[in-house]
């Protein structure tokens, strides 16, 4: 799998909260992981997780949307560390 760079999450409550919501993810749902990104950057980042689909065997509903769990290993994110995350800011009373 090739590198590319992507931009930090908006927050770890809100990256959750994509990931449970969406089974796939288009345009608006990748800005509103990501937060102020342009529309080059989310074709980008699409692209490069579709070809990870391919890779994979693995196809998207819609033309224009992504796996969201291929989407989600593609970007690093690990849900069961960001639910681990949450839990402990949580318990330990900090913003989130």
């Amino acid at each position: 799998m090739r590198k590319i760079n992507i931009p930090p999450i908006t927050s770890i409550e809100n990256a959750l909260s994509v990931y449970y919501r969406y089974p796939e993810l288009g345009n608006k749902q990748i800005i509103e992981l990501f937060g102020d990104i342009s529309h080059t950057t989310v074709a980008k980042i699409k692209k490069y997780v579709k070809d990870e689909q391919y890779q994979r065997d693995i196809f998207s509903y819609g033309a224009n949307t992504v796996n969201t769990e291929v989407a989600y290993q593609v970007f690093g994110l690990d849900i069961s560390d960001l639910e681990s995350r949450l839990e402990k800011i949580r318990a330990l009373d900090l913003p989130a």
